[in-house]
């Protein structure tokens, strides 16, 4: 029993440690799922061992005590958190608990909405007008942040009524986009600033700015998500009538009715969570009946009729076991952490960049160090932090190689830059084979069957020295090659054969010149419509060029001046590479106009919708700005959808570019 009473307490001091970190000061060391797991073993030995129950546990308390930097207001009705539900079958326990509690067998309707990764706040209306605003704090007192909620543009100053109540609160959240957060970022990192960690640090950070100004400048956004004194008979009366008074009300919230519409919408927001242009860590079910909610009722820190359900944890914490370095296609020497494997975001995770040197020493990253992992979606997995309450004194730290891990040529860090190259060049046998692979993707020579396996053969035995040698391969050469038989040697052999009929753009794409992309090449390929013209110019002539800055001009003319790249690109010609020869012209029926897309196409792929809007001389971009003409919105639309509203920008749906394509086209 000793041992239990212990654990009980080190699992209080803990909680209250990282309820601390959390809410006041901003700067969690653990992840949200190491901190729902510690409070889900003391909720349990708390309910098996109910003799060392104490008021003061952190399973009776919501958050941690407001910052002393604050004034402290007292919530008119106390700010409750909601239990957690991890599981299908937690959410089928809490409808079963709701139906015996209210003694019914019919399917109850709820609201579901997206759990916002942000700060709950509280703000109170007199005669229309904000008076003032509070944080959750420990769920009965909140930090004044009145003067800081003035200064988010969602937030209303006044309701925009007539006939304004005496007296309103509003609850919602306030969050940090991520298209904000990377901006913010991106700007700390120029200024040498420390950076976030993710959005709802940086959320819960600018709020608490002593100063208004910088969170004005922050550009936090809000949801207003309820109306805790409420007269209007549902939940979603009450959506509707935030949005009446002026409140920005999140666009993905739906009725559900019963165990499998829960089940549908979290199949829903799962699917869209990374498109969506705000972080979101679950759902929230609330009954919508107001009058089921009062019988329903509360227990000491939530509600009895609304719970949270948490998505699988994208953040996990792990155990750096190496780091090894790879080679890309341009030399670059990529670190990468050998992992202790680790479940997070639905997968099993061994591997992490960890980007550059500059970003292993910001992070302070060493080998034996416990650190904190996320992975979104597809994103490939990368270190947020380490968690340095828990490094000993045997770690070891991280030192650049003087020479490449492949070729054993020099590794130098070139001026000005944060990666280390390779200096071997074409000679060193990685580069090479991430250059083929890069020459064979679908969007530059197209070359289907050319896997990584097949590559790696035709280096390691010298069947191929550069990509021209692609096209000197026959039957022969291939069929000893390893999982290689007659037939996908022929279809090997075809899918080369037809990539020689390819188009400028995609040619000058699939050379890998460092920094040109899909959309730079189009833009070199309208711009210089001949080849010989292209590898004549100077850097003073494509600085010209829109789009082109100095970094990028200098790399083209070096790598189209450079004897072995000329030299390789005259074998490609020699091998009978071709593309259709498009006069210059400022006539085509959408020249200057510029397309964004956004989503999924149903009639064209997005490769396809952007050949096609090129061919009839538009600029398509990967980003919205004042300067876009058009967003093509696609399926599952998402923040470039959202960014061309804001900005007014004309917006087509597929039906109107397939009517737009036909009328130029014939």
């Amino acid at each position: 029993m000793k041992e239990v009473l212990a654990r009980i307490n080190e699992l209080r001091d803990l909680i209250n440690l990282y309820n601390e970190e959390y809410f006041v000061t901003d700067s969690p060391s653990v992840p949200d799922s190491e901190y729902d797991g510690l409070f889900a073993e003391l909720k349990k030995l708390e309910q098996e061992y109910p003799e060392f129950k104490s008021v003061d546990s952190p399973t009776n308390r919501v958050g941690a005590k407001p910052a002393a930097a604050f004034a402290q207001i007292t919530h008119k009705i106390p700010m409750l958190s909601l239990d957690n539900a991890f599981s299908a079958e937690d959410i089928t326990n809490f409808l079963r608990r709701i139906n015996e509690r209210l003694a019914i067998t019919e399917d109850i309707i709820f609201i579901a909405e997206p759990k916002i990764d942000g700060l709950a706040v509280s703000i109170v209306y007199e005669d229309g007008l904000l008076k003032y605003a509070a944080t959750r704090g420990d769920g009965a007192t909140g930090e004044d942040i009145t003067l800081n909620c003035r200064a988010i543009r969602d937030i209303p100053l006044s309701l925009q009524t007539a006939t304004p109540p005496k007296l309103l609160e509003v609850r919602g959240e306030v969050y940090l986009s991520k298209a904000r957060f990377v901006a913010l970022n991106k700007q700390a990192m120029l200024e040498g600033e420390k950076v976030f960690v993710n959005p709802r640090n940086a959320a819960a950070g600018s709020l608490r700015q002593l100063d208004p100004n910088i969170t004005y400048k922050r550009g936090l956004s809000f949801f207003a998500y309820s109306l805790p004194a409420t007269t209007l008979s549902t939940q979603q009366a009450s959506l509707q009538q935030l949005q009446e008074f002026g409140f920005p009300i999140c666009n993905e919230i739906k009725l559900v009715t019963g165990l499998s519409g829960c089940q549908d919408y979290c199949a829903y927001l799962g699917q869209k969570r990374d498109s969506l242009p705000y972080e979101i860590d679950g759902i929230v079910y609330k009954v919508n009946s107001i009058a089921l909610q009062q019988k329903l009722g509360f227990i000491s820190r939530s509600p009895r009729w609304a719970i949270a359900y948490k998505f699988p944890a994208q953040e996990a914490i792990t155990e750096v076991l190496d780091v090894e370095f790879q080679v890309g296609r341009t030399g670059i020497l990529t670190p990468v952490a050998r992992l202790k494997p680790i479940f997070v975001g639905g997968v099993t995770v061994s591997n992490a960049t960890l980007h550059n040197m500059d970003e292993i020493a910001r992070k302070d990253i060493r080998i034996g160090d416990t650190v904190v992992v996320r992975r979104a979606g597809d994103v490939i997995p990368e270190i947020v932090s380490v968690v340095m309450a828990k490094r000993s004194a045997k770690v070891q730290t991280i030192v650049a190689p003087q020479y490449c891990p492949v070729c054993k040529a020099a590794a130098v860090r070139v001026e000005g830059e944060a990666a280390i190259r390779c200096m071997g060049e074409i000679s060193c046998p990685a580069q090479l084979k991430e250059a083929i692979a890069h020459f064979a993707t679908r969007r530059a020579m197209d070359i289907e069957g050319l896997g990584d396996k097949i590559i790696e053969q035709l280096v390691d035995s010298a069947l191929i020295t550069n990509v021209a040698d692609l096209y000197k391969l026959d039957f022969t050469k291939l069929i000893n090659l390893e999982r290689m038989g007659d037939k996908s040697v022929q279809n090997l052999l075809a899918s080369i054969e037809n990539s020689k009929q390819t188009q400028f753009a995609r040619f000058l794409y699939a050379l890998g010149i460092p920094e040109v992309g899909v959309t730079m090449a189009n833009v070199l390929a309208k711009e210089f419509t001949d080849l010989d013209v292209l590898m004549q110019v100077d850097e003073a002539r494509l600085l010209t060029i829109r789009d082109i800055g100095p970094v990028v001009a200098n790399n083209i003319y070096v790598f189209l001046h450079q004897k072995r790249n000329i030299a390789v690109i005259q074998q490609l010609l020699q091998a009978g590479i071709n593309w259709p020869v498009v006069q210059k012209s400022t006539m085509l029926p959408l020249s200057g106009q510029v397309f964004v897309l956004t989503g999924g196409l149903n009639k064209y792929s997005r490769d396809t919708a952007r050949e096609k809007l090129e061919a009839l001389g538009a600029t398509v971009s990967n980003s919205v700005s004042k300067k876009t003409n058009f967003v093509v919105a696609g399926n599952d639309a998402g923040s470039k959808l959202d960014k061309a509203k804001q900005l007014g920008v004309h917006v087509l749906q597929e039906e109107e570019l397939i009517a737009l394509l036909i009328k130029y086209n014939g």
